[in-house]
């Protein structure tokens, strides 16, 4: 069975000034998103699935969607803030979404096969969709609680033009994930160092071949029945803070750690890019030219 392509694009890229999802910054004018899915195709993928907000409907079916027709499946689901279980609702000072888990579970009735979820504005690589494809291709049927991630090296995850956030990987010696941590603030310091804050507030190195999660997670549909169930105890712990999240990283540490799940690391050649910051934005569009010039990508993409 082909696996599906879910394609994370509700939030806001508030640090870079606007919707990163509809940022032409290929040669003419693609956008992150159609090198994923060109690449995801290539690959063997054989679905789409958007989860985006009701609010910028009309402009991602005429700038994004209308250019995959006749190319590929796709389908539309919605995050909101009131999308939540019975018996909950939405606290008066609640604006935020409520994070990447969240927007997982709004594609439960689209999705029933396996499937990939990625960030809508990461370019991850040809060889990471090959890397993923033949991992969920080769699942037996009916799969359950045998899930991956591919990891990037953190090195080649780092902007020059500020912090960012990662989920640091602990793998053991049989490619399996242990744990995943978010650090944040991770920047270079004056010497071209990784640096973040430890808990004790003081700054910590990390290796630039420190494993990370960039949000590419292979899940079998039972994900979704997980993800219910802790989206359900989440709330009920942290529902009443305006901030708390619901992040994939922490749903999929719990399922390893309660021997619910595995995930395996598998490891890719590609070297992922994003715009994180307006400063990126040249510096992704070089590249982008780059790999056109050299063939890589055709001169149309859709």
């Amino acid at each position: 069975m082909k696996p599906t392509l879910y394609v994370l694009a509700a939030g806001m890229g508030s640090r870079y000034g606007g919707l990163k999802q509809l940022d032409g910054v290929g040669p003419q004018g693609q956008t992150i998103m159609d090198y994923s899915i060109y690449d995801a195709l290539q690959a063997g993928f054989g679905k789409v699935v958007f989860v985006i907000r009701h609010d910028f409907e009309a402009d991602f079916r005429e700038k994004i969607l209308s250019k995959y027709e006749g190319h590929v499946p796709v389908e539309v689901v919605f995050q909101s803030v009131d999308a939540l279980p019975e018996g909950f609702s939405v606290p008066a000072d609640r604006t935020k979404s409520w994070g990447t888990n969240h927007a997982v579970l709004m594609g439960a009735e689209a999705i029933k096969e396996p499937f990939t979820v990625i960030n809508a504005d990461d370019f991850y690589g040809r060889d990471a969709f090959n890397v993923m494809a033949r991992q969920l291709m080769s699942l037996p049927a009916d799969s359950k609680g045998k899930y991956c991630m591919v990891a990037f090296q953190l090195g080649n995850t780092m902007t020059e033009n500020g912090s960012v956030s990662r989920g640091v990987c602990a793998v053991d010696g049989a490619g399996k994930l242990t744990d995943v941590v978010e650090h944040t603030a991770i920047s270079y310091d004056a010497d071209h160092n990784i640096t973040f804050t430890g808990e004790d507030g003081k700054p910590a190195h990390l290796d630039a071949d420190t494993p990370v999660s960039m949000n590419f997670w292979g899940f079998t549909p039972d994900y979704f029945d997980y993800s219910a169930r802790e989206f359900v105890k989440f709330l009920s712990k942290y529902g009443d803070k305006p901030k708390s999240e619901f992040f994939i990283p922490s749903v999929v540490d719990k399922l390893i750690k309660g021997g619910e799940a595995t995930v395996d690391v598998l490891t890719t050649t590609s070297r992922w890019f994003g715009v994180t910051y307006p400063e990126d934005r040249p510096t992704v569009v070089a590249n982008l030219k780059a790999l056109h010039d050299a063939g890589v990508y055709p001169n149309k993409l859709f």
